[in-house]
């Protein structure tokens, strides 16, 4: 197995980045023989992996950085970077190399302050790797002063340090931060790719992966999750019968309040799992006594992770909230096919009698509002209006039609 094994479906950015690993490990050769450096070479500096959700934008970039890291003796005698095997590729994969440092945005924008400590350690040389990466997964997500810290990085970098920028598409990153990356666009993996990667690799039963391949519509990483998690196929059924409850006012409300209460829960979980091992972790650091009574002048360490761990439970909930339309979406989406009567291969099979009464009871232009709807909850969320108050106004609009 190679690390480019994860990538579904992206076979000519697998060959792209194969081809700069393989410049790159001569690049290193190169200068630890201290041999002159190619003059043409497929590596740079600054990469931008672009792409819709679940193409796998971060998956490439991690299984670059484990090629360039790949301490695989096979090099020597011809093999190709990224065994997937070595202590190099292994460690970056897992997120614990010591020269992969990985920035994701906590909360809705990363901070400057989140990337100052990144942007130092980029100007240094690698500690015992081959090469100083720094992979930023949510770049869209860099607000004005951490771009420019950015940018002023990535203008000037180290010899031997590389970024990795993830981005939905290339119109998110600055252009002057963009124009000094070289862009690779990643596209939707087919259902078909998703589903034979599920039977492969996690051992789904062909019906199963199949039925969750063509329900995310291509996102690995979902389909991972509903064919694994029989709690996600639970949310998923509950969000699928919600259009078929919006009969009253009343029902509306509830339906969006438990919604937002399911989002809520997710993070809940999530930060239940996360922040007490983070939290006692770091008062072993700064060295608390028994009893867990805390150095004097550590209080504010400890409210910063308090913060960073309150914006985490916020993004949590909205990206929670964000799967549940996207599925709201792709229903719609099925009723508007049987109602233009296209051949649109159906994503919610599953939910076929819901469908079908849909399609019959409405018209096609009331369908379309109804999407626009969605499309309006999600922009109100990405401008931090109050989640419950998004979704209520949602539901009213899908019960008008």
């Amino acid at each position: 197995m190679t690390v480019w094994d994860d990538l579904v479906g992206q076979e000519k950015v697998s060959a792209v980045l194969d081809a700069a690993a393989r410049d790159a490990d001569a690049l290193v050769t190169a200068v630890s023989a201290e041999q002159p450096l190619p003059e043409t070479s497929k590596m740079t500096h600054a990469w931008l992996f672009t792409g819709p959700p679940g193409a796998g934008r971060n998956q490439a970039a991690r299984a670059f950085a484990a090629a360039l890291q790949c301490v695989s003796p096979d090099r020597a005698l011809g093999g190709a970077p990224g065994c997937g095997f070595c202590d190099g590729c292994h460690t970056a994969l897992l997120g614990t190399h010591a020269d992969v440092t990985t920035v994701a945005a906590v909360g809705a924008e990363i901070l400057v302050k989140d990337m100052r400590d990144t942007v130092r350690k980029s100007f240094t040389a690698p500690a015992n790797g081959r090469w100083q990466i720094i992979l930023v997964e949510d770049a869209e997500r860099l607000n004005e002063k951490s771009a420019n810290a950015v940018l002023k990085a990535v203008e000037e970098p180290a010899p031997r340090t590389v970024w990795l920028l993830c981005a939905p598409s290339i119109e998110d990153v600055l252009p002057t931060i963009r124009s000094r990356c070289r862009h690779l666009n990643l596209r939707t993996p087919s259902v078909d790719a998703v589903a034979d990667m599920l039977v492969r690799r996690d051992g789904i039963e062909p019906e199963v992966a199949a039925s969750v391949a063509r329900a995310t519509q291509g996102h690995v990483d979902r389909a991972r999750r509903l064919a694994t998690d029989p709690a996600a196929r639970e949310r998923r059924a509950a969000v699928l019968r919600l259009p078929l409850r919006l009969d009253e006012v009343g029902a509306c409300l509830k339906a969006a309040q438990e919604l937002v209460d399911a989002a809520a829960e997710d993070a809940k979980q999530l930060a239940e799992e996360m922040d007490g091992k983070e939290t006692e972790e770091l008062k072993a650091a700064l060295g608390a006594a028994q009893g867990g009574r805390l150095p004097r002048g550590t209080a504010g360490v400890m409210k910063d992770l308090e913060d960073m761990q309150k914006r985490r439970r916020t993004r949590t909930q909205r990206d929670s909230l964000d799967v549940a339309l996207g599925d709201l979406t792709a229903f719609y989406r099925d009723v508007l096919a049987l109602q233009l009567g296209t051949r649109v291969a159906i994503a919610n099979a599953d939910a076929g009698d819901a469908l079908e009464r849909l399609a019959n009871g409405s018209t096609p232009e009331s369908t379309l509002r109804r999407i626009e709807a969605i499309s309006a909850c999600r922009e109100a969320l990405d401008r931090n209006v109050a989640p419950l108050l998004a979704v209520e106004a949602m539901t009213m609009a899908l019960r008008a039609g």
